[in-house]
């Protein structure tokens, strides 16, 4: 079983801010994907307080998964994903998880393996929970040319309309590199 983790921060006020490209993906894989939640067209939603993340199960290319999305905010992130594996004796060469990069331009993405947080305090966190950095990410490029605004309030800024195709075309992308990590 594969863990697929989205990091973001929970509520409304965060939906489709440049900090939960994340979760904006788990979203979009549980919709294309053999998922309970994908027939009523809903998204990973099944909200697990023993865990505190939002899970889903379900299977992609006949490989049983669960997609999460931790309700810890951003910097907690570690505490959810923790919990998720421990219960589910998970091991972290089993996990991916999905983040926002401020280092990589808006429209690409990197896939990388046993990297320490580069300053990503998501990141970090599960670093720190779980011991170990040999995990799987997915980091999905927010930075856009003559950024102005600070870093910590750029990154809780919502895409613009432009933005958001570029980064859908980025999760499709994606999409399909999770389908080759999981045949790993």
């Amino acid at each position: 079983m594969k863990l697929i983790i989205g990091l973001g921060n929970p509520g409304e006020k965060f939906e489709k801010t440049r900090h939960n490209a994340g979760f904006l993906t788990v979203d979009k894989i549980a919709l294309s994907s053999k998922h309970p939640s994908n027939s009523a067209g809903k998204q990973v939603s099944n909200t697990q307080s023993k865990f505190n993340a939002e899970i889903s199960n379900g299977i992609i290319d006949d490989k049983k998964i669960i997609l999460a999305k931790p309700q810890t905010f951003m910097n907690n992130s570690g505490q959810a994903v923790k919990a998720i594996m421990d219960y589910y004796k998970i091991n972290p060469e089993d996990i991916i998880v999905i983040h926002d990069d401020l280092d990589i331009p808006l429209g690409e993405y990197k896939i990388s393996r046993n990297k320490n947080s580069g300053g990503h305090k998501g990141v970090q966190s599960i670093i720190d929970h779980l011991g170990i950095k040999d995990f799987s990410r997915a980091r999905i490029g927010i930075m856009i040319e003559n950024k102005k605004t600070p870093t910590e309030k750029f990154v809780l800024e919502r895409f613009s309309k432009e933005e958001m195709e570029v980064v859908n075309g980025v999760i499709e992308e994606i999409k399909n590199e999770i389908v080759k990590l999981l045949n790993c």
